[in-house]
C-alpha cells in the first residue's frame, strides 16, 4: 500500500470519527465508511459488500439511556483496513466482520476516554464564556470535535503499519472449518440485526408486504430497480387506502379522532 492510499484511509477514518458525533453527512455509517475506504484502496466491490453487511448488523445497535451501543465507526474502519491489507477481497469479508465485533467494544472504551477529556474542555469553554471570548469558545469546540476524529484515525494509522505479509500469514493460518463457521455466524448476526428492527416496527398490517417482499426478492428475473419500483407502488397503494379509511371513519369530534389515532 502506498503512502497516498494510507493517508486517504486515515482521512476517511478521521471524518468518520467526527461524524459519529455530528451525524450530518453520515460518514460513520458502515455502508459509507467501508465504501469510501474500498474506493480509495481500489477494492470498491469488497468495501460495498462489507459495508452493507455491517450496516445490517448495526441496525439493532442503539444508545439507550446511559448504555452506549458498540462503536460502529471504529468497527467499520478497522474491518475495512483488514480487508484491504489481506488482499483477498470478498473472500476475507467474514473474517473482517469477526474482527469488527470485538473492536466495536474497544471503540466504546475509547469513546468514554474522549468524552471524559471533553468534560475539562467544557469547563475551559465556560471560562471563555465569562470573558465573552467567542473565538476561544469556537476553538475549543473544534478541539473537542477533532478529538473524536483522532479517536478513530489513530487506531486506523496503527493498523496500517501492520505488514501485509503478516495479515496474509494470519489468513493462511485460519483453518477451513473456522472460515466456514465465520461465514455462517456472520450471516446469522446480520439476520439478528434486521430482526430486531423488524420486531420494533412491524404490525399485522405490514406483515403481508414483508412476506411479499421476500418472495419477490427470490425471483431472479427482477432487477434491483424493478423491486424498488414495486415497493414504491405498494407503499403508495397502502398510504392511499389508509388515508381513505381515516377519512371515512372520522367523527364529528376532532379531539376524539386525535386520541383514537394516538
Amino acid at each position: 500500500m502506498n503512502f497516498t492510499t494510507g493517508l486517504l484511509i486515515v482521512l476517511v477514518a478521521f471524518l468518520a470519527g467526527i461524524e459519529g458525533i455530528l451525524d450530518e453527512f453520515q460518514f460513520h455509517q458502515p455502508l459509507v465508511a467501508c465504501t469510501l475506504i474500498g474506493l480509495v484502496s481500489n477494492q470498491l466491490e469488497a468495501g460495498i459488500i462489507l459495508g452493507g453487511t455491517l450496516q445490517m448488523i448495526a441496525l439493532g445497535w442503539a444508545n439507550i439511556g446511559a448504555s452506549v451501543a458498540p462503536d460502529v465507526t471504529l468497527a467499520s474502519v478497522a474491518s475495512s483496513i483488514f480487508l484491504v491489507l489481506s488482499g483477498k477481497g470478498v473472500d476475507s469479508i467474514y473474517v473482517a466482520i469477526a474482527i469488527a465485533i470485538p473492536l466495536s467494544m474497544f471503540g466504546v472504551k475509547l469513546t468514554h476516554m474522549v468524552r471524559t477529556v471533553s468534560v475539562s474542555i467544557v469547563h475551559r469553554m465556560d471560562d471563555a464564556a465569562e470573558d465573552a471570548d467567542f473565538g476561544k469558545i469556537q476553538r475549543w469546540h473544534l478541539v473537542a470535535v477533532c478529538l473524536q476524529g483522532l479517536r478513530v484515525a489513530l487506531p486506523a494509522a496503527i493498523l496500517l503499519l501492520i505488514p501485509t505479509s503478516s495479515v496474509n500469514q494470519f489468513m493462511n493460518m485460519i483453518p477451513t472449518w473456522l472460515l466456514e463457521g465465520l461465514c455462517i455466524g456472520g450471516g446469522m448476526i446480520v439476520a439478528i440485526g434486521y430482526a430486531i428492527v423488524i420486531n420494533v416496527m412491524v404490525n399485522k398490517e405490514i406483515w403481508p408486504f414483508f412476506v411479499l417482499g421476500f418472495v419477490l426478492a427470490m425471483m431472479t428475473q427482477f432487477t434491483l430497480l424493478a423491486l424498488v419500483l414495486i415497493a414504491i407502488a405498494f407503499m403508495t397503494l397502502y398510504l392511499s387506502i389508509t388515508t381513505k379509511n381515516k377519512k371515512n371513519t372520522s367523527s364529528e369530534d376532532p379531539l376524539d379522532d386525535i386520541l383514537n389515532d394516538y
